[in-house]
């Protein structure tokens, strides 16, 4: 071994750890024995993982409503957004452009602008708080991510002769899609369906400007809380949520790749994704 690949080794797992530092005191910082929150965590206990469940039933009902606005989110975000994909890269739509820049613009969008845009038009509008406002909101946030999460797999298959060749056989457009066109994308979908969902369930910015005293997401509460409390059942649940995104985060990689994500696909992920399809 070079020194050249114990140098980059120890580059790389510094700044892993730099990455991964605030996770890991949280995490550990969640079963301290102590009534107040501390680095290194002194002794070790879940107790604060059991004061959540029998103690704090307000933190259960928010991790509901997260849990069905992610849902809600991820349902809307992956139909509409999937079908935006094909219509943008499958036909040709007038104004292609402008529409493609019209999905990403919530992107560039400050959250804090989106979140008091919302809540002046939920206002002006009478609509009340609810699990479907919240749905909508989060919604647009997450529905760019899902249009180009399912473009970047149509990219991929945009030369493939196989939807042409079923075509020629006989199937109808409805078995093309179905059979050869949805397989293909498969993954893709999957992927901005837990996209959504964890942009849903990890969003703070957007559903604080639109939650009310009955119905609050996870992180809405975790932040009201802190405002008056800092004891370690705070970072018992930034603990759990943590895990629930990691999960979420090894689901999408299975299905597509993380470097698809980002964008960093290439010609290595496109011969990835084709030989998955055909196998």
């Amino acid at each position: 071994m070079t020194i050249g690949k114990v140098l980059r080794g120890v580059y790389l797992g510094l700044l892993y750890l730099f990455i991964l530092a605030p996770i890991i005191v949280v995490v550990a910082s969640s079963f301290t024995r102590t009534n107040y929150i501390v680095f290194p965590p002194k002794g070790f206990t879940v107790r604060w993982y059991g004061e959540l469940v029998q103690n704090h039933p307000e933190f259960l009902a928010s991790l509901g409503v997260s849990i069905a606005v992610g849902l809600g989110t991820a349902l809307g975000a992956t139909a509409l957004g999937t079908l935006a994909a094909l219509a943008l890269e499958r036909y040709p739509v007038p104004g292609r452009r402008a529409l493609q820049e019209l999905f990403g613009s919530p992107l560039v969008i400050p959250s804090v602008v989106l979140g008091v845009a919302l809540l002046q038009w939920y206002s002006a509008l009478g609509i009340a708080t609810s699990i479907l406002s919240l749905i909508i909101g989060h919604f647009i946030i997450a529905f760019p991510y899902v249009v180009r999460l399912v473009t970047a797999k149509l990219i991929d298959f945009r030369e493939s002769h196989v939807e042409r060749a079923a075509a020629n056989l006989g199937a109808t457009p409805w078995q093309v899609f179905w059979k050869i066109t949805l397989p293909m994308i498969r993954s893709g979908i999957i992927a901005g369906a837990v996209f959504a969902f964890v942009t849903s369930f990890d969003d703070l910015t957007v559903a604080l400007f639109v939650v009310s005293t009955d119905v609050q997401t996870l992180p809405v509460r975790l932040f009201n809380y802190m405002q008056y409390n800092y004891d370690p059942v705070v970072t018992a649940i930034s603990s759990l949520m943590v895990l629930l995104s990691v999960v979420m985060m090894v689901v999408m990689e299975r299905a597509m790749g993380i470097g698809q994500v980002f964008g960093v696909s290439g010609q290595q992920a496109g011969k990835r994704g084709k030989q998955r399809v055909y196998e």
